[in-house]
C-alpha cells in the first residue's frame, strides 16, 4: 500500500514536471538565434516571401498564443509538423526511436557485464596491481570523450583494418562500432560504482558474520555482497539507459546512425522547432519512465527502500 501511494505521488509530480518542462523548453526554443523562415527559404528571399512563410508557420503570432496553441496540440496527442519535411513529428520520432533502442540495448549488453565484472574483480583484489590497473582503466574510460573514442575506432577498425563500415544505419555490422563507443563510459562508470559499493559492503558486520559461519565464498559474494550493493549500481544503469534512449547525440552523429539524437541535432541546425520540442519531450518521458522502473526494482531488492517509501524513519 505504501509503495502504491508513493507511485501515485510520483505520477502527480510527473504531470507538473512535464508542464514545467514544456514551458521552459518552449521558451528556450523560441530564444534560439536564427529564423526558421530564413532557414527554409534562404537569405536571398524577398521580405514578402519570408513574411508569408512566418505566417504559415505561425511564427508571427505573440509568444503566449504560440505556447497555448502548442499545448492544445499536445493535448490531442500530436507534436506538430516538421518545418523542413512537412511530416508529422510524432510519426518521424516513431521511425527513429527503434534505431535508438537497438543502439541503447546493444551498448547496455556490452557495458553492464563488462563493467560489473571489472568492478567486482577490482574490489576483490583491492590494493593489488590488478585493482590499480582496472581503476586506472575505468578513470580513462570516463575521461575520454565519446567523439574521440568514436573517431579513433572508426580510424582503426574501419579505415585502416576495413573490418566494419565506418557509418550508416543497418544490421549488426553497422551497430558494433557505435555500441562499443557508447558503452565505454558507461562500463567505466559502472566499474567505479561497483568497486566502491562492493568494498563498502565487504566491510559490513553481516558479511563478516557470513564468512565466520563458513558460507561458501561464491554465496557470500553473490548473495550477501553483490545484492546489497545493487541499488546504486541499478540507479546508474537506469540513468545511462535513459540517456541512451534519449538519443546518444554525439555517437549517432559521428557514425551516421539514424536515431533520435541525430534527428534532434538536425532539427536544431535547421531551426525546426517542432522537431526540437518533440525530441526533448520524448526524452523527458523516457527518463521519467526509466526512473520509475528503477524505483520499482530497487523497492523489490532492498527492504530499506520499502521502509523509506512508507515514510518511516
Amino acid at each position: 500500500m505504501g509503495f502504491a501511494v508513493y507511485l501515485i505521488k510520483k505520477l502527480v509530480i510527473t504531470v507538473f514536471l512535464l508542464l514545467g518542462i514544456i514551458f521552459i523548453t518552449f521558451c528556450l526554443t523560441k530564444a534560439l538565434p536564427g529564423d526558421p523562415a530564413l532557414a527554409l527559404v534562404g537569405q536571398r528571399a524577398s521580405p514578402r516571401v519570408i513574411a508569408a512563410i512566418r505566417r504559415q508557420l505561425g511564427a508571427d503570432e505573440p509568444f503566449l498564443i504560440q505556447y497555448v496553441d502548442y499545448v492544445k496540440l499536445l493535448s490531442r496527442g500530436e507534436m506538430g509538423r516538421s518545418y523542413s519535411t512537412k511530416q508529422e513529428v510524432l510519426s518521424e520520432i516513431e521511425q527513429k526511436f527503434p534505431n535508438t533502442m537497438k543502439l541503447a540495448l546493444a551498448a547496455m549488453l556490452l557495458a553492464v557485464p563488462f563493467g560489473l565484472a571489472c568492478g567486482l574483480w577490482a574490489a576483490l583484489k583491492r590494493g593489488t596491481p590488478a585493482d590499480t590497473l582496472l581503476s586506472s582503466a575505468s578513470i580513462m574510460g570516463i575521461s575520454v570523450p565519446v567523439f574521440f573514442s568514436g573517431l579513433l575506432l572508426m580510424l582503426l577498425v574501419s579505415l585502416r583494418l576495413k573490418l566494419l563500415p565506418p557509418s550508416g544505419t543497418g544490421g549488426i555490422r553497422f551497430l558494433i562500432l557505435p555500441a562499443i563507443t557508447l558503452s565505454l563510459p558507461s562500463a567505466a562508470t559502472l566499474a567505479r560504482v561497483a568497486r566502491t559499493m562492493v568494498i563498502e559492503t565487504m566491510d559490513k558486520p553481516f558479511v563478516k558474520t557470513a564468512r565466520a559461519k563458513g558460507i561458501s565464498l561464491w554465496r557470500v559474494n553473490a548473495v550477501h555482497i553483490l545484492r546489497n550493493a545493487l541499488v546504486p549500481i541499478i540507479t546508474v544503469m537506469g540513468l545511462d539507459f535513459g540517456s541512451y534512449l534519449n538519443g546518444a547525440v554525439l555517437t549517432e552523429t559521428i557514425f551516421g546512425w539514424d536515431g533520435l539524437g541525430r534527428y534532434a541535432v538536425g532539427g536544431i541546425i535547421r531551426r525546426d522547432y517542432p522537431v526540437v520540442m518533440g525530441s526533448i519531450l520524448v526524452g523527458t518521458l523516457v527518463f521519467i519512465v526509466v526512473n520509475m522502473l528503477v524505483d520499482i526494482v530497487c523497492h523489490a531488492l532492498d527492504p530499506r527502500v520499502r521502509i523509506y517509501t512508507r515514510g518511516r524513519p
